[in-house]
């Protein structure tokens, strides 16, 4: 499937803002065998004095900027095409779980797509007992590592109410988990926390997720959103599987990838530091046209 997309991303500052330096990551990323970047552009206003890029650890491109001078906006707008063509399901050749935890400690590999970075507690995502217990009542007898993922992300969905008005970006994990409910970011992080907690190497997805209009009505502009999913490593054969458990579901040719990371907090759009006083506002819209 090819898409056209659309990320607006708006600041507005109570008070002048100086000596501001962002690091934005809200380019699609390139993904060998799933999703190809045909183009991309990205607009900044105002202009900034400097801009360069690089890639981080994880394989994603970050754009660096600085504005210098004093402003009370800035608007960032990101414009792709990019072509999705994910694999049709294939047979599980994934371990159960003891059979998967001697495939990561045999890997030996410090690489970025290694499952040894995906183990461990990370900043957004601590492990919590209660988080692992929940996760547990996923394994049964005879579970492979796919298995347990699909079944977890599709509990979620069933156990937790979807509310944008219950956290907000910093809401704190074990919090949202508290009150079963929240957004696609929380729905991915306390999955994540689980499978990590069972032994299964879990990261972060962000991206966007194309949304089909009701039967009859126009589809409205700025209607699709940023999103957020789950990738799990189920072994040596199976690799990197993904899983959305906010509609529990594979990801699949809707799911438009910007970034991979441990948590949120590596695959951000926007980070950074910047002088001021006061508080700021700030939107977002994404449009995700289909070409076909």
């Amino acid at each position: 499937m090819q898409y056209d997309v659309r990320l607006q991303l708006n600041y507005e500052y109570q008070h002048p803002v100086a000596d501001a330096r962002h690091l934005l990551r809200v380019m699609p990323r390139a993904l060998p065998g799933i999703q190809q970047v045909q183009e991309a552009k990205l607009k900044i206003e105002p202009w900034p004095e400097e801009r360069s890029g690089f890639d981080d650890f994880f394989g994603n491109g970050v754009t660096e900027i600085v504005l210098r001078a004093p402003h009370r906006t800035l608007a960032l707008e990101m414009r792709a095409r990019v072509q999705v063509e994910r694999q049709p399901p294939e047979l599980d050749l994934s371990p159960d779980l003891q059979g998967l935890r001697a495939e990561v400690a045999e890997t030996g590999l410090l690489a970025a797509d290694a499952p040894c970075h995906f183990l461990p507690p990370s900043p957004h995502v601590p492990l919590f007992e209660r988080i692992t217990a929940y996760a547990a009542r996923s394994v049964r007898p005879g579970s492979s590592a796919l298995d347990i993922v699909q079944d977890l992300g599709r509990r979620l969905r069933g156990d937790f109410a979807y509310d944008p008005e219950a956290t907000d970006v910093d809401t704190p994990l074990g919090q949202a988990f508290d009150m079963r409910a929240g957004v696609c970011q929380d729905f991915s992080q306390i999955m994540i926390a689980g499978l990590r907690g069972l032994g299964i190497p879990a990261g972060y997805v962000s991206g966007f997720l194309r949304t089909i209009p009701p039967a009859g009505a126009k589809r409205l502009e700025g209607a699709d959103a940023t999103h957020a999913w789950v990738r799990a490593w189920c072994g040596r054969q199976m690799g990197w599987r993904e899983f959305d458990p906010t509609n529990a579901m594979p990801a699949g040719d809707d799911h438009i990838t910007l970034g991979h990371g441990r948590d949120y907090g590596d695959i951000s759009p926007i980070a950074g530091v910047l002088r001021t006083t006061g508080e700021h506002e700030a939107c977002q819209a994404v449009d995700v046209v289909p070409l076909g």
